[in-house]
């Protein structure tokens, strides 16, 4: 594992393991993804926390080019073929058009841009919409779930994958 393998994933232990500054209880691990290039470098990783019925996303992405990229959760666990292809399309279990911004919108995959700096660095912490229960029932199905990031910003409105260009890393997500 490289040194910044090692610095991403302390990061997030401690992200997870320092307590809110409300009273809540912390945030338990529910699932994790390494995420890899389609050379198979260390691009970072992914991880999902709940407290009661709610979920949110921590990522720490590396090697990416700087500035916005798009991120969706895919319907398949795989990130096999050209381009992370066999991670399949987004999770839309109610075929619904893509983006935050459309009106019949959004896919239950769709998430915001992650921003790199100039060294291609991200750390995010995203809240994700919708009940813990409903999300991992559909990730956690026979094929399981990935996510992918993009080569661009997601326009949060274009279906179906929001014009964020090319799948550039992909993590298949296991249960903790």
């Amino acid at each position: 594992m490289t040194d910044f393998g090692k610095a991403g994933i302390a990061l997030l232990a401690l992200a997870l393991a320092t307590p809110p500054l409300t009273a809540k209880a912390p945030r338990a691990p529910v699932a994790s993804a390494r995420l890899f290039t389609a050379t198979g470098t260390d691009a970072g990783y992914a991880v999902i926390a709940t407290r009661k019925d709610k979920a949110v996303l921590r990522i720490s992405l590396r090697g990416v080019t700087p500035g916005d990229h798009g991120m969706h959760f895919h319907t398949v666990g795989n990130c096999k073929g050209t381009g992370f292809a066999d991670a399949g399309g987004h999770l839309n279990p109610e075929g619904k058009m893509h983006g935050m911004k459309n009106p019949a919108g959004s896919h239950l995959g769709d998430l915001p841009n992650v921003t790199a700096d100039t060294n291609g660095f991200a750390v995010a912490v995203i809240p994700l919409a919708g009940s813990a229960k409903t999300l991992f029932t559909q990730m956690f199905d026979a094929d399981g779930a990935a996510i992918v990031i993009h080569a661009s910003a997601d326009d949060y409105a274009t279906d179906p994958s929001g014009n964020s260009g090319a799948r550039i890393a992909c993590g298949v997500f296991k249960k903790n």
